[in-house]
């Protein structure tokens, strides 16, 4: 490589490295805590806990644990319910003061076998809460996310351009060599380099699904004015149902077309994974990869019957599936513990590169 190429990508390294690396450490040091968040969570005392029953203990109705859940806050409607994702005995239910809103919402965790409210502290408070609005939006909400997805953008620019650089800089240095008997500067950069090209394929993949995972508001939106607005088309100009089939209905309806599928959640009538017109179940797979997918199935509010189905286009797949590769939540605690220690060699990563151009300066 030309010494005008090794300038020129030790422009673009140093630069895209300099402008995201405090964003990309807080959403390191964010991250860390959110890879255990139900470990945390129970012993914080925020986890909801359901009362022991005997494993085999029936279900309740869904409409029976809607009921309880709005006699807990009249004058609210129900936006979305769905079983818990760890733990089926309970399950969760969205209440807005409408069906259309966005902001505002109260969520409540209920006994799936009792219907009854569990204690739960409020969604929106405490360490964990703050961890995480950090780590997905810095509490701006899409142009957080936008911006956020910028700054990984520079991280995979970084990434790339200090694999460029590596190459020519370890021609007469064994791979890995840390020079301890130079200068502090001189053993940084080295083990600078060394972290690096070793967190190499992980820094990137939790990059890029990082990136892909600001723009879920974009691709849903995308997708309800794309495949969702041709499914309900022949329900265009006509008017909300005067009345609705109960919802354990539809939540048959769907699991009756997908049988070997199980009901993630219900968007109900009005709301925005929906129409005014149906009940919107979505399924998902019993592998560990399709658990990850989702299939809507529409059911007609008023009548119970399918109206349409169809799996997620390309899109929708490549978010869901990018959202368990960032966390790294699809694999138990080895995974986690994994992700936990690639991460800490992420934050020595970006930590040492500062100090390096603050020595440098």
């Amino acid at each position: 490589m030309s010494s005008a190429a090794v300038r020129g990508w030790s422009w673009v390294h140093k630069w895209s490295s300099l402008v995201s690396t405090a964003f990309m450490l807080l959403l390191c040091i964010t991250g860390l805590p959110l890879l255990f968040h139900h470990e945390i969570g129970h012993l914080l005392g925020t986890e909801a806990e359901p009362p022991a029953m005997a494993a085999d203990a029936p279900r309740a109705r869904i409409d029976d644990i809607l009921t309880k859940a709005l006699a807990q806050h009249p004058g609210t409607v129900v936006q979305f319910y769905g079983p818990d994702e760890d733990d089926d005995r309970m399950a969760f239910v969205t209440l807005n003061t409408t069906a259309d809103a966005s902001t505002g919402f109260t969520s409540l965790m209920m006994d799936a076998r009792t219907a009854e409210p569990l204690p739960h502290p409020p969604f929106d408070q405490g360490f964990m809460y703050i961890m995480f609005r950090l780590h997905v939006d810095l509490f701006a909400d899409l142009p957080g996310k936008l911006f956020l997805g910028f700054m990984g953008f520079l991280l995979l620019v970084a990434i790339v351009s200090g694999v460029v650089l590596y190459a020519p800089f370890m021609r007469k240095l064994d791979f890995g060599s840390v020079r301890r008997d130079r200068k502090p500067r001189t053993k940084w950069l080295d083990l600078h380099n060394l972290l690096g090209v070793t967190t190499l394929v992980w820094a990137f993949v939790v990059g890029a699904t990082g990136m892909i995972n600001t723009w879920a508001d974009l691709v849903f939106k995308f997708w309800q004015n794309d495949q969702m607005a041709q499914m309900v088309a022949p329900y265009k100009g006509l008017p909300p149902p005067a009345h609705r089939v109960p919802v354990q209905l539809a939540a048959d309806a769907a699991q009756a077309l997908l049988p070997g599928m199980q009901m993630r959640f219900i968007a109900f009538p009005g709301s925005n994974f929906s129409s005014p017109h149906h009940y919107a179940v979505f399924m998902k797979g019993d592998t560990p990869l399709t658990a990850r997918l989702l299939q809507p199935v529409l059911v007609d509010a008023e009548t119970g019957q399918v109206t349409d189905s169809r799996p997620l286009p390309w899109y929708g797949k490549a978010l869901l599936i990018s959202q368990p590769l960032h966390f790294g939540d699809y694999g138990g605690t080895p995974l986690q513990l994994l992700w936990a220690l690639l991460d800490i060699a992420t934050i020595v990563v970006l930590g040492s590169g500062l100090y390096l151009w603050i020595k440098k300066r």
